[in-house]
């Protein structure tokens, strides 16, 4: 009797987990549609970022286009330390934490703020207007934004320095000065990334049940009330997983924006760890070189963002995975 009982606690188990396989096969069959769908995204994503992965090897390799990945003799971590030795690094991992930082705390809540403004319009012709055209800078690159504060900002002829120039002060040279290039950045980011940053908020929003509002509304609460009480509590997830993401980003300070308005005057505070890269990489031929750095900034924004998840699991209840 002990052997039969010892024998049927032993396979179930096995049982439970061929089930489980079981039914997820069978609802992957049921929703196959839909599953379809995906296949495009997933194909996408191993072809340009998966199978990708195998070039960090040369991080660790002396890189020779004749010889190529297979045949290059392997480094070490040669180059790594390299970059950790190069008189530059701190003060380039410094621009790019500082960068990152303010656009997280200022940036961040910005769509936010704007999904909460734009869902207590009642007009909702005046809201959908704005709301089209807070979110259309995110379809503009970033050649034609840089492009645009150039015309916009410059001293000879500039809008800005006219309307400066007309109430009686001097004009101001915007772009290469380093005591406006961190509120150029700043403000260009939330400009160009708030109104698409909000669609996953007012969409949050849309799913609160309302009757919560009904509810806060007997109890008094007047519409400031309901937006604190009620709304944000009920978007919390939505913010806490957008947090933990950006979290992961915090070593990219975004190259496109720095490459473009980073100029010699404000090299010191504007040179960032995906400028370098770049430039190290293509502009210099320095492969392994650049790709070292590159998977050191890969790495970092894995552990910041494994950080961040497990701190919020712990405190909130919500986390990626």
């Amino acid at each position: 009797m002990k052997n039969h009982t010892e024998t049927k606690l032993a396979s179930q188990p096995v049982y439970v987990t061929k089930t489980r396989k079981q039914n997820l096969w069978l609802r992957i069959w049921q929703h196959r549609v839909f599953y379809l769908f995906l296949l495009p995204g997933i194909i996408w994503f191993f072809i340009f970022s998966y199978i990708p992965l195998y070039g960090i090897t040369i991080a660790f390799k002396d890189f020779n286009f004749v010889k190529g990945i297979l045949g290059s003799p392997w480094a070490g971590f040669k180059y790594f330390q390299q970059f950790f030795t190069y008189y530059q690094a701190a003060e380039i991992i410094r621009n790019t934490l500082i960068i990152s930082l303010m656009k997280l705390l200022i940036g961040f809540p910005m769509p936010i703020i704007l999904a909460l403004m734009l869902n207590e319009v009642r007009v909702s012709k005046f809201k959908r207007t704005v709301q089209t055209i807070s979110y259309l800078p995110h379809f503009i690159s970033w050649v034609v934004v840089v492009t645009l504060m150039q015309r916009m900002l410059t001293p000879y002829g500039g809008p800005i320095n006219e309307l400066i120039a007309a109430l009686g002060f001097d004009k101001i040279q915007f772009l290469g000065n380093v005591n406006y290039f961190y509120q150029i950045i700043i403000a260009s980011d939330v400009w160009k990334g708030v109104g698409w940053g909000a669609i996953i908020y007012l969409a949050a929003i849309s799913g609160v049940d309302p009757q919560l509002y009904e509810a806060a509304k007997m109890d008094g609460a007047n519409r400031f009330r309901q937006m604190w009480h009620v709304t944000l509590p009920s978007i919390r997830g939505v913010m806490v997983i957008l947090f933990i993401l950006a979290c992961g980003g915090i070593m990219s300070a975004g190259y496109e924006q720095l490459l473009l308005l980073n100029t010699p005057a404000t090299a010191k505070i504007g040179t960032v760890l995906d400028v370098y890269v770049i430039k190290a990489g293509l502009e210099q031929g320095r492969f392994s070189y650049a790709t070292a750095v590159g998977l050191f900034q890969g790495m970092i924004g894995l552990i910041l963002i494994i950080t961040a998840n497990r701190i919020s699991k712990k405190v909130n209840g919500t986390s990626l995975w």
